[in-house]
């Protein structure tokens, strides 16, 4: 049996810059960080000449072609397997739709997977490439890239996304005090409404592909802030970081109607009441999880939990996609 984990996400400054509708004419600069949150694939070969899989549904096939889960199917289609005696399974810490990338988390833990079957090594670069190949160009998600990215890399990582479709990784560099201070800091509270991230990211695409001049400003500017995320953590601010963070927030509500609610408006608010410094909602917004970094940890933590949400803990992963078992 072989076993794969495919960390979580969290954006951490110049979200949204990584969709080819954009970074094809500017360019596209974003931080993220791998959380020890993870999706499990178990592969196992099976005696009958059928597919099995499992997920939130359950499918058992005699041709790939016949797959319904379109990432699976795909995948299998990339690497060939065709009518193959297989049972592929999948679990999540956190279920899908949430913001925090379980898309590319599954895409890139898949194909590890399939490539640890066919006994070959993968780069995270080029396993990077080959899930944003299954979940753009295949499936023509209008998405970005950052999340099989920062999946396949692990760590807190900088993400340069050039108009020829070339994508540069590099550590942040951060001081051993910053990181702790950051992990001891950072909270997720769970909004209770989950989403579809294509849905929202549609209008950005759209609005991107055709040049709309207040969207590109937008994304120019949050870009920008990516770069200034970059300094205040190198630096150590992060102070400084919590209110570009905040800044951000505001600039993000603007690219879509459906970004935020007024439920949400009202925990945030409550937040900045309670030792939040800045936050927003991670992933392309709508719902799934508050993220806030805290001058008062305890203070925010009771009134957010007071409020109904609920909080997952957490820390960073510097391993990124990775074989479990074998």
């Amino acid at each position: 049996m072989i076993i794969t984990r495919s960390p979580l996400r969290i954006s951490l400054g110049g979200g949204g810059t990584d969709l080819p509708s954009y970074y094809h004419q500017y360019g596209g600069f974003l931080i993220a960080a791998a959380i020890d949150k993870y999706v499990y694939i178990t592969l196992h070969k099976t005696f009958m000449p059928e597919l099995i899989i499992k997920y939130s549904q359950m499918e058992k096939v005699n041709s790939v072609n016949e797959v319904a889960h379109p990432i699976i199917r795909e995948c299998l289609k990339m690497l060939e397997f065709e009518g193959s005696s297989l049972e592929i399974t999948s679990m999540a810490d956190i279920p899908a739709g949430t913001g925090l990338g379980s898309s590319g988390s599954f895409t890139t833990g898949l194909l590890k997977a399939l490539h640890a079957y066919n006994k070959n090594l993968i780069h995270p670069q080029e396993l990077a490439e080959q899930a944003c190949d299954i979940e753009i160009n295949r499936l023509g998600e209008p998405i970005g890239k950052q999340d099989q990215y920062i999946a396949a890399y692990g760590g807190i990582t900088c993400f340069r996304f050039h108009t020829n479709d070339q994508v540069e990784a590099h550590p942040l560099k951060l001081s051993t005090e910053t990181l702790y201070n950051l992990e001891d800091n950072f909270l997720l509270f769970f909004t209770g409404y989950s989403r579809s991230a294509s849905s929202i990211l549609k209008e950005q695409d759209s609005k991107s592909k055709t040049h709309d001049k207040e969207m590109i400003e937008n994304l120019h500017f949050v870009k920008e802030l990516g770069f200034q995320s970059r300094l205040a953590f190198e630096q150590g601010d992060l102070t400084k970081f919590g209110e570009l963070m905040n800044t951000h927030w505001e600039h993000k509500k603007r690219r879509s109607s459906s970004m935020s609610n007024e439920q949400i408006n009202e925990w945030y608010n409550l937040a900045l009441k309670n030792g939040a410094i800045g936050g927003k909602l991670v992933g392309a917004g709508g719902g799934g999880f508050l993220m806030f970094y805290a001058d008062d940890p305890a203070k925010l933590r009771h009134a957010m939990i007071k409020a109904g949400l609920k909080e997952v803990r957490f820390r960073f992963d510097f391993e990124g996609t990775r074989m479990v078992a074998q």
